[in-house]
C-alpha cells in the first residue's frame, strides 16, 4: 500500500481500520499501565515484597516507557510508523507472556520493563498514524475516539485486574494480551497505510542524550520514596539527568536534523499542554495507586468487587470523550481541558474529605463520577491540542514529547504520593492507611488545580475557518485570515 500523505485525506474504510487497530493496540498498552493496581495485594501475598516492590511493579513499566517515547517516535518518522508500530505490538505480546510466567517480583518487574519499552512505540505512533489519514479539521473527533479508548483503558485497568485476579489468577492479566496481539499484528501490516516524517537520518546523539537524561530523572523520582529524596544516589540521578537534558537541548539547537526541534517550545500552546499533561497524570496515577488499595484493604472489597465499584469512574470516558472530542473541533480544546481538570480536582477533594475507615461506598460515588468525567474531558482534546501546535509531518515528535510528559508525570505521582502516604501513615492499621491517604489526595488536588490554571491562562487560538472556493476569490498572495494553519503553530 502506498505511503499516506501526512495530513492528507484517506478513504473512509482506511480511516475506520486505522482507528480500530490503533485503538486495540492503545487499549492493550494503556490498560497494562494500571491493570496491576487492584492485583497488587494478591501479588504481594504470592511473590512477597514491600511498598517499594509494589511501586516498582507499577513504575517498572513507566520508566522505560517515559525514556524511550522520543526514540520510538523518531524511529517511526525515519523508518516508517506502521513498521515500528507493528514491531511494538510484537514485542509487547512477547513481554506479556514473560510477565504471565514470572515466578518472582524481580522477574515480573523485568517483564514489565520490556512491556513499557514496547508501549513507547504504540501510544505516540497511534496518534501519528491517525494524523496521517485524518484531515486537520476532523482530528478533534478522531482524537476523541482515541481519547475514549485510552481513557477507558486507564480507568478499566483496576476493574479488569480485579476481575481476572479474583476469578482466575493475576497471571491471566498478562495472558489476555496474547490473543489481542496475535489478532492485531497481521492486520496492522495489511490494513494500515505506511507514513513517515521528514527526518532523513536518525539523530543518534540527541536520542542517547534525551533517553539517558530522562532515565536519570525518572529513576530518581521512582527511587525517591525508597531511598529518601535527599540521599546521594537520588540527588546524583537528578543532577546527572539535568546535565544530560541540558546537553540535549544544546545539541538540538546545533544539529541540522534534530530529534526535537526546540522551536516547538516557542508555541505557548505546545509548552502549556505538556506541563498540563505532566501535572494531570501525576495527580491521577498517584491517586489511583492508593485508592484501589483503600477499596480492598480498608473497605474490605475483593479485587473484583473493588473494580466493579470503580465503574462510575470507568464508564465515563466511553460516554464523554467522543462528545468532548467533537466539541474540540468547534470551540477549541482549552476550555474543555481546563473544565475537566477542575472536575477531577473536585472529585479528588471529595475523596479526601470523606476518606475514613468507616466510610460508605455510596458517599464515594459522586467523586468517582466527577473524576471519570473530568478525565474524559482531558483525554479527548489534549492530543488534538499537542498535535495542532506543530507543523504537518512533525506530529510524531509532538506525540512523543506529550506522552513523555504524561509518563514522567505518572511516575512522579506514584512516587511522591506514596512518599506522602508513607510519611503520614502506612499499612499498620485502617486508621494509619487513611491518615496517609488523605494528605496524598490533597496533594493530587493541588496538582490538578495548578494544571487547570496553566491551560486556562493560555489564550485560545483556534484555527481560522476554511477558505472559500478558489473561484470566489481573485488569485493573489496568501490571505492570513484564511490560512488553515493554527495561529499558534510553529513554522516548519
Amino acid at each position: 500500500m502506498p505511503d499516506a500523505p501526512n495530513g492528507g485525506t484517506q478513504r473512509p474504510h482506511v480511516v475506520v481500520w486505522t482507528l480500530l487497530l490503533t485503538g486495540f493496540a492503545t487499549f492493550m498498552a494503556s490498560l497494562d499501565n494500571l491493570v496491576v493496581t487492584t492485583a497488587l495485594p494478591i501479588i504481594r501475598e504470592d511473590l512477597g515484597g514491600d511498598l517499594a516492590a509494589l511501586e516498582w511493579i507499577v513504575n517498572g513499566y513507566t520508566l522505560p516507557f517515559a525514556c524511550l517515547l522520543l526514540f520510538a517516535s523518531a524511529l517511526g518518522d525515519r523508518y516508517g510508523r506502521r513498521l515500528v508500530f507493528g514491531a511494538g505490538i510484537a514485542l509487547f505480546t512477547l513481554a506479556s507472556a514473560g510477565a504471565a510466567l514470572a515466578g518472582s517480583t524481580d522477574a515480573l518487574i523485568a517483564a514489565r520493563a520490556v512491556q513499557g519499552a514496547a508501549a513507547a512505540a504504540l501510544i505516540p505512533l497511534s496518534l501519528t498514524l491517525i494524523s496521517a489519514v485524518v484531515p486537520p479539521e476532523r482530528r478533534g473527533a478522531a482524537f476523541g475516539v482515541w481519547g475514549a479508548v485510552n481513557g477507558l483503558a486507564v480507568a478499566a485497568g483496576p476493574l479488569v485486574g480485579g476481575a481476572v485476579t479474583e476469578h482466575l489468577s493475576w497471571h491471566w492479566i498478562f495472558w489476555l494480551n496474547i490473543p489481542i496481539g496475535l489478532l492485531v499484528l497481521p492486520l496492522v501490516f495489511r490494513r494500515l497505510p505506511e507514513s513517515r516524517g521528514p527526518v532523513k537520518r536518525l539523530d543518534v546523539a540527541g536520542t542517547v542524550l534525551a533517553s539517558a537524561g530522562l532515565l536519570g530523572i525518572v529513576l530518581s523520582i521512582v527511587r525517591g520514596h525508597e531511598h529518601g529524596w535527599t540521599t546521594g544516589p537520588v540527588l546524583a540521578g537528578f543532577a546527572l539527568g539535568a546535565v544530560l537534558l541540558y546537553a540535549f537541548v544544546r545539541w538540538e539547537l546545533r544539529t541540522p536534523e534534530p530529534l526535537l526541534p526546540m522551536g516547538f517550545f516557542r508555541s505557548r500552546t505546545f509548552t502549556a499542554i505538556n506541563i498540563t499533561s505532566l501535572l494531570m497524570y501525576a495527580g491521577m496515577f498517584g491517586s489511583i495507586f492508593l485508592l484501589t488499595q483503600f477499596l480492598q484493604l480498608i473497605m474490605g472489597y475483593s479485587p473484583m468487587e473493588a473494580g466493579v465499584r470503580m465503574l462510575p469512574w470507568t464508564a465515563m470516558p466511553m460516554i464523554v470523550a467522543p462528545i468532548a472530542g467533537a466539541f474540540t473541533d468547534r470551540v477549541g480544546g482549552r476550555p474543555i481541558v481546563a473544565s475537566g481538570l477542575v472536575l477531577m480536582a473536585v472529585g479528588m477533594g471529595w475523596f479526601a474529605l470523606y476518606a475514613d475507615p468507616g466510610v460508605s461506598y455510596g458517599g464515594m460515588v459522586p467523586a468517582f463520577v466527577l473524576c471519570g468525567i473530568g478525565m474524559a474531558m482531558f483525554f479527548a482534546p489534549s492530543g488534538a491540542i499537542a498535535m495542532g501546535a506543530v507543523p504537518e509531518g512533525r506530529q510524531g515528535v509532538a506525540s512523543g514529547v506529550n506522552n513523555s510528559a504524561r509518563e514522567v508525570g505518572g511516575a512522579l505521582g506514584v512516587a511522591v504520593l506514596a512518599s506522602v502516604f508513607a510519611a503520614r501513615g502506612g499499612y499498620g492499621s485502617a486508621q494509619a492507611f487513611t491518615d496517609g491517604l488523605v494528605p496524598a489526595l490533597w496533594l493530587a488536588v493541588g496538582l490538578l488545580l495548578v494544571a487547570a490554571a496553566v491551560i486556562a491562562l493560555l489564550p485560545e487560538r483556534r484555527a481560522p475557518k476554511a477558505p472559500r472556493p478558489a473561484a470566489a476569490r481573485p488569485a493573489g498572495p496568501t490571505d492570513p485570515t484564511t490560512d488553515p494553519r493554527p495561529a499558534d503553530r510553529v513554522p516548519a
